[in-house]
């Protein structure tokens, strides 16, 4: 399988950061990508004002022409994630949709886990606007195993553990993760989550200044089972591709097999995290 993931720099024109998805996703697939994702919020990405005014339900135009797309392309397309709209719900969700070949939605994924932090002396509250999703997702891209998360979800390993004890061979990172943690934790984080459940990680990150004073890091990367980056996109905007090989995932799972060596019965969750 080969797989890419697309770097972007999303503003709050949903016209122009559609054709820029389009015109990446075009030139990942002619370069022999099966498997391509997007970034978080690539249709859109701005203030809370931004989101909650063009936030789409998952029958709305973006999605229609992601799947259009993939169709048309015959690839799997992680349509990174959008601002959802869902009926009866005053905040909106970020939600991540798995497209296959034949342009069906295979899985959608809402992201868990709220960017509620104070980084850079600046305060991301996501919980204002959003609401966390409650559902861990998995899909299926031909024989393989997806496992799907969104940005903040990189800093929780027990997702992705998760995912990979349900089977995930491949877990996707739609994000759009800030300049200022990026710097600090984006590569080793990324590494870690690879390592850990050897499983490869696509990685697709939004890159450079955003409206309301954001800025994304970028270094859009593919990582191995055994930490080693595949590819990378070093500068702005465009996509980084590479083939996955699943029997070297197998050999490195079989040879050093941490994850067939857990030991669930010793785990003992604690009833609260300490502060």
């Amino acid at each position: 399988m080969r797989a890419a993931v697309v770097q972007m720099n999303s503003n709050a024109d949903k016209q122009r950061n559609v054709e820029t998805a389009e015109r990446l996703v075009r030139a990942a697939a002619a370069d022999g990508a099966t498997l391509v994702v997007l970034p978080e919020k690539f249709n859109l990405l701005g203030t809370p004002h931004d989101l909650l005014d063009g936030a789409e339900p998952l029958d709305g135009p973006t999605l229609a022409w992601a799947r259009e797309l993939a169709r048309e392309l015959a690839v799997d397309l992680v349509a990174g994630s959008i601002a959802e709209r869902r009926e009866g719900r005053e905040r909106l969700s970020n939600t991540s949709v798995h497209i296959g070949p034949d342009g069906r939605d295979r899985g959608v994924y809402r992201k868990i886990h709220m960017f509620d932090v104070v980084v850079g002396g600046r305060e991301y509250r996501e919980s204002a606007t959003e609401a966390p999703g409650e559902e861990i997702v998995s899909s299926t891209a031909g024989d393989v195993e997806l496992g799907l998360t969104v940005c903040y979800d990189l800093r929780f390993p027990e997702l992705f553990r998760i995912l990979a004890v349900r089977g995930a061979r491949v877990l996707t990172l739609p994000a759009a993760f800030t300049a200022v943690t990026g710097a600090a934790h984006w590569d080793t984080l990324v590494r870690a989550r690879a390592i850990e459940n050897q499983a490869f990680v696509l990685a697709a990150d939004q890159v450079g200044a955003h409206p309301g004073g954001m800025e994304s890091f970028g270094a859009s990367q593919i990582v191995d089972p055994w930490g080693d980056v595949l590819a990378r996109v070093d500068g702005g905007e465009g996509f980084a591709a590479a083939d996955l090989d699943l029997a070297r995932q197998d050999e490195v799972r079989s040879s050093l097999p941490s994850l067939a060596n857990r030991v669930p019965a010793a785990y003992r969750w604690p009833a609260e995290v300490a502060r």
